[in-house]
């Protein structure tokens, strides 16, 4: 790629910037540490000044459950008083999701000036991927806005991903499972040995609870590095107390310390586990020097906007959105399901990625759904309707199966079916929720409760 004239609009900054993805290139390939190395993404930071240093950095990894504990880390902070840069991934309708600050999306203005600035910078070094370039951005633009502290999500594993250029003052590494399996190994040990690849000489690690055998890699790895490991479930403590559409009531703590009450705005026990990983990053990052408050991590969670997790979008059918895309978390949505939305008939809308465990997810959600709609997001990687129809039959799914592709009549065909009374859930892919919430109309980067206000329960 080549240098011409400044980029002017919006479309032509990520039209340019989607340029660097290689679709025909298999991401098991991509991901080799023979391709994917840190030496581009620290040749292009460093001429542009190392921005990512400009800065402290909670740096968060994991299977399950790192966007949340990123937003509600971000809240938090954001409620006490900071200045909070976010970067996550993938982005569920805008490119611009991926960059916030105090949970206000970049503005396409500042997108397109940030690509003009990294365009000279980027075409020098052979080789980098659009992935690279767009952590570079979100670094760039974080040091340029003056941010107090930015929230960095890993995009994929954690030792060979570009974001793990950064010097945290915490690493956090949340739930662990199978997914990615190709890129990051086959077993817990394997995908725990990439994601401990986050951990830095001395800066603190907080970790989920886990399974032994990741645990056992994550105790090593924090050893050898010299670096407090705070497990979640030991260190801290935590109790899911009420589950409701609205959010979660549970209790956390120090395990040496009184268990105090909280309310985080995302719903589902399993985010009690989430927000008790935030807690325990926050009170490193406190101990490192950043003014969090208690009174700013309790606003922050009541607060925290993170849309397309076990988001009620609307009441009549009933639709919720979830972003669920591997076997646990699909297990850990139906137990949600379960516990808080007892409509039916609940229609299934389902649509994945073909690197994805559609068995495993299946395996938990169609024995509670009363038809099937097989569906596909607009991406690469998207499996057709009629595989994924396939796949239900062969796991002995016996109820209505359609196959609609186009997200928009899928919506139209489950609310007939649901009717007035029954459950409309939409999962198994980001993409397919992303382009859900397209459909109905919802704010980009932003759940309706937010933008509309909205007051933690009381009780």
């Amino acid at each position: 790629m080549t240098s011409s004239s400044e980029l002017e609009t919006y479309a032509e900054a990520l039209d340019y910037l989607y340029g660097f993805v290689n679709w025909e290139v298999e991401r098991h390939v991509r991901y080799a540490p023979e391709v994917m190395t840190l030496e581009r993404p620290r040749a292009v930071l460093a001429a542009l000044g190392d921005p990512h240093h400009a800065y402290p950095v909670i740096h968060i990894t994991g299977t399950k459950g790192k966007g949340s504990v990123g937003a509600m880390c971000a809240a938090a902070l954001r409620a006490s008083g900071l200045k909070v840069g976010l970067y996550s991934s993938p982005h569920l309708q805008d490119y611009r999701e991926r960059f916030r600050i105090n949970n206000q999306l970049i503005s396409p203005e500042d997108f397109t000036a940030m690509v003009n600035r990294l365009r000279p910078v980027v075409e020098q070094v052979p080789d980098i991927t659009w992935f690279e370039v767009t952590t570079a951005l979100g670094f760039l633009y974080f040091a340029e806005q003056q941010v107090d502290v930015a929230v960095v999500e890993v995009g994929l594993g954690g030792r060979l991903d570009a974001t793990n250029v950064v010097t945290p003052v915490v690493s956090v590494i949340t739930s662990l499972s199978y997914d990615h399996t190709h890129l990051l190994g086959d077993s817990l040990a394997s995908i725990a040995r990439e994601k401990a690849g986050i951990i830095k000489p001395g800066v603190p690690v907080v970790s989920a609870p886990q399974p032994a055998e990741a645990l056992a890699v994550l105790e090593q790895v924090a050893e050898q590095n010299g670096s407090r490991l705070i497990l979640v479930g030991r260190d801290w403590l935590f109790q899911p107390e009420r589950s409701t559409p609205h959010g979660e009531w549970f209790s956390a703590g120090p395990a040496a310390g009184p268990q105090q009450p909280y309310f985080t705005a995302l719903a589902g026990d399993h985010q009690a586990i989430n927000a008790t990983v935030a807690l325990a990053a926050l009170d490193c990052a406190a101990q490192a020097g950043l003014p969090v408050s208690a009174e700013g991590i309790r606003l922050g969670f009541e607060q925290v906007d993170w849309p397309g997790r076990l988001e009620l979008v609307e009441q009549t059918p009933v639709i919720v959105l979830d972003a669920a895309h591997n076997g646990e978390s699909a297990w850990r949505l139906r137990a949600a399901l379960d516990a808080m939305f007892p409509q039916r008939p609940l229609i299934l809308i389902f649509g994945a990625s073909a690197d994805k465990d559609v068995a495993g997810m299946f395996a938990a959600l169609l024995p509670t759904a009363d038809a099937l709609i097989a569906a596909q997001a607009v991406h690469p990687r998207a499996l057709e309707p009629a595989a994924l129809a396939e796949t239900a039959r062969k796991a002995g799914f016996a109820r209505p199966v359609y196959e609609i592709a186009d997200v928009r009549k899928a919506l139209q065909q489950a609310r007939a079916l649901a009717g007035t009374e029954g459950l409309v859930l939409v999962t198994g892919s980001l993409f397919i929720v992303g382009e859900a919430r397209t459909v109905l109309g919802l704010p980009v980067g932003h759940t309706q409760r937010a933008v509309e206000g909205y007051d933690a329960p009381v009780g």
